[in-house]
């Protein structure tokens, strides 16, 4: 059986795998990167937005070939339909952003790794892995064929629920009450009120979560929601259908794709490395519980992960005590940060329909300044006396 040597191998090659081959190789480091699918980036996994900002802390240049819509706001929707509208013209808004195209962003992330020095293997299947003295040995399959990889430090980045991660005996699996499942379509005939502003719509037209419809230019736009499975009786599909027959913006529009899926908003486990082994991306929970967006958050821990890899590989020292300095940065980058919205998110699951409602018609009469986050949500509560008593200890 044919054996591959390398230092490193990162199994995934999501924006997160990627951005860790690309750092590690570009450390020094031999680099494997693989991922089981024929096309890097299809099918897309999320509703494709970003933030400037987390791909400026990135070094990421915006190219044109795989943005589809600058973005100027963003407007909230309560389950009567008042809405809110948070725009550059109102409002500092220091996460505008930019919708992606996964499918071509992905690609062009793994071109970045590959031009950094990384080997990549499409098409190709890690199907076990085993611990040797120095290593791991990760069997896998490409095309009918059959090989081994040995490598020194192996960066598990193959999703939610990682099998990489449990293979090397971290668990890392997301909880049912913390694993959101999504639907989405891509759709065609859109009329949005404004398709420069995303949508979020809250309540109990997604359970445990919330929809949204993202514009991707023109009358085109992923329309999604996320739910907790453990919030009601109906799959996300069900939801889903009925959140577009019943929107005036997509009662209309007719689906070109769609993308199930599962998205961990738990937060980060507190074990994200081992002697040998690292776990990045979703399979970490390196994701917003309150929106569910990891592409930035996914990419920044493979970013800290890829650097602390090579250099470890440069000292020869590949246990876990060298590799938590990636466990030790991440809380520090991006750890404060998700823990501050899970917070948030637990507090909003408490809020009812008619609560959701009472906020939004209260923020209609409100003149907006330039504040941060942190400092909307708090004048949020401050406007719903009932939603106050529920708010607990989240400040």
């Amino acid at each position: 059986m044919m054996l591959i040597e390398t230092d490193i191998l990162v199994i995934g090659a999501g924006p997160a795998g990627s951005t860790a081959a690309k750092h590690a190789a570009e450390g020094g480091a031999r680099v494997l990167l693989m991922d089981k699918k024929s096309e890097i980036g299809a099918p897309k996994r999320c509703a494709e937005g970003v933030s400037n900002g987390g791909l400026e802390s990135l070094g990421i240049e915006k190219n044109p070939r795989w943005i589809t819509k600058e973005l100027d706001g963003v407007r909230l929707i309560s389950p009567n339909r008042t809405d809110v509208w948070l725009t550059s013209d109102k409002i500092d808004l220091p996460e505008a952003g930019c919708i992606l195209e996964r499918k071509v962003f992905d690609k062009y992330m793994a071109m970045d790794a590959a031009r950094a020095g990384a080997q990549i293997k499409i098409k190709t299947l890690a199907t076990g892995m085993e611990k040797t003295d120095d290593g791991y040995l990760v069997s896998a399959e490409s095309m009918g064929e059959s090989f081994q990889i040995k490598a020194k430090i192996v960066i598990a980045a193959d999703g939610p629920e990682s099998r990489v991660a449990r293979w090397g005996g971290l668990n890392t699996t997301a909880k049912p009450k913390d694993m959101e499942s999504a639907a989405q379509f891509e759709m065609a005939g859109v009329e949005m009120e404004n398709n420069n502003c995303i949508e979020f719509y809250f309540g109990s037209v997604a359970p445990g979560g919330y929809a949204w419809i993202f514009p991707k230019g023109d009358d085109i736009a992923n329309v999604g929601l996320g739910i907790l499975a453990t919030k009601t009786d109906k799959t996300a599909y069900e939801h889903l259908l009925e959140f577009v027959a019943s929107n005036p913006a997509t009662e209309n529009a007719q689906p070109v794709e769609l993308n199930i899926g599962g998205d961990p908003v738990g937060g980060m486990p507190k074990k994200l490395v081992t002697d040998n082994l690292m776990v990045i991306g979703d399979a970490a929970g390196q994701v917003n519980p309150l929106t569910g967006g990891g592409i930035i958050s996914g990419m920044t821990g493979g970013m800290i992960a890829g650097k602390v890899a090579a250099e470890a590989i440069s000292e020869g020292d590949l246990s876990r005590k060298k590799l938590k300095k990636y466990e030790d940065e991440c809380q520090e980058a991006i750890g404060k940060s998700i823990n501050k919205y899970l917070k948030v998110k637990d507090y909003m699951l408490t809020l009812n329909d008619g609560e959701l409602d009472s906020i939004a018609e209260a923020f209609q009469d409100i003149e907006f300044e330039k504040v941060s986050t942190t400092e909307l949500v708090r004048k949020l509560v401050k406007v719903s006396p009932k939603a106050l008593l529920k708010l607990g200890k989240l400040f």
